[in-house]
């Protein structure tokens, strides 16, 4: 039986919840199943998936026509948008580990995106180099003891690793096992009011906007309805419109379930996060959009934020807009008609997340 219900947090927010029972809990390892296929534009294409750790990273550089030489590929830390590193390369199959030693030896894996460059232009999108890391696993916590806790309203998600170093337990290690690597790609949410462009940010949470892109490649989001719409608190903030169950019901999902992340993107108009369960590792396939920053500031850190919208902030409007009962269910609930992965901007030339919007639409009550 599966049911769904909302609840206040401790900051007066309205949580998005869904809860499920008999959900078979998989592994996140074992939910991103992948493939990776270059688009036809892509400069820098990886062999494979996964490179384990220490091997060769083989990738294929495939310049502009009529350009063989002045190539580079250029290291960007997306956590400051400064370039980590640069180096010559040549076109055809080269080993991005060779061109980087830095990619096993350093002390702090995080991701980057490689981009190619020929002189001082960038082109085509950029490739994730995604570390894969031991797993920091969330439990429910109440605040004023750290112990864990069933107590939806007063718990707090929590890391297991963020206990231990509060206990001075620095015991656990992290492993450094592979480099997940894939070209960057956008995802555009087809729908009834129009399209909708968003970015995904592995670098705030890896596993989570992968199982996004995964679930969008397959067609999981073909004829999938918003079966949530709350564009007004009761204190007139505007909050999210929520949609990722083909079963239309609210209840549903992909036959598993995916960990919290400790994402640090704060939500905010046009942030896409996923929606989850009492258990903060319930998310699966659900996900909600943020109208606000005010309306939505008491999610952060509880739910995990994974993508910004870069494209289409009157559709997300008017999907917001649209009539809804006293349930919150739309009268007549819009449509994510399909799901489409698109080519990402190369790193450079990437456009801003757009933010707060000054239109407040009548939520239609």
């Amino acid at each position: 039986m599966l049911e769904r219900h909302t609840h206040r947090d401790p900051h007066g927010s309205t949580a998005v919840c869904l809860s499920r029972c008999g959900i078979t809990r998989v592994l996140a390892a074992a939910v991103v199943l992948a493939c990776v296929v270059p688009g036809a534009i892509a400069q820098l294409a990886p062999e494979r998936l996964y490179y384990g750790f220490g091997q060769r990273i083989s990738i294929d550089v495939t310049p502009p026509a009529g350009v063989a030489d002045s190539l580079r590929i250029r290291l960007y830390d997306p956590a400051s948008g400064a370039v980590a590193a640069e180096t010559s390369c040549a076109s055809g199959r080269v080993d991005l580990a060779g061109l980087f030693p830095r990619l096993w030896t350093t002390r702090e894996p995080r991701v980057l995106y490689a981009q190619l460059m020929v002189g001082t232009e960038p082109h085509g999108p950029p490739l994730v180099l995604d570390p894969r890391l031991t797993p920091d696993t969330a439990r429910l916590i109440d605040p004023g003891t750290l112990e864990p806790t069933d107590d939806l309203v007063r718990g707090v998600p929590m890391f297991e690793g963020t206990l231990r170093e509060a206990a001075g337990d620095r015991s656990t290690p992290v492993t450094f096992s592979a480099l997940r690597v894939y070209p960057e790609r956008d995802v555009v949410l087809h729908t009834d009011h129009g399209p909708m462009r968003f970015r995904l940010r592995p670098d705030v949470a890896p596993n989570t906007a992968y199982n996004f892109r995964h679930l969008a490649e397959g067609g999981f989001y073909t004829s999938v309805i918003f079966h949530r719409i709350i564009n007004e608190l009761d204190n007139g903030t505007r909050f999210v419109v929520q949609m990722g169950d083909p079963s239309g019901t609210g209840m549903g999902g992909p036959g598993y379930m995916l960990d919290l992340e400790p994402s640090d993107l704060p939500h905010g108009f046009g942030v896409l996060s996923m929606a989850r369960a009492g258990d903060p590792n319930s998310a699966g396939s659900q996900v909600f959009i943020c109208l606000s920053r005010t309306g939505t500031s008491g999610l952060d850190a509880r739910y995990t934020s994974f993508a910004e919208l870069i494209e289409g902030p009157d559709v997300l409007n008017s999907i917001a807009s649209v009539p809804t009962d006293e349930n919150d269910r739309p009268v007549t609930p819009p449509v994510v008609e399909r799901a489409e992965l698109v080519d990402a901007a190369p790193y450079p030339e990437r456009a801003a997340p757009l933010r707060e919007q000054p239109i407040m639409l009548d939520s239609g009550r």
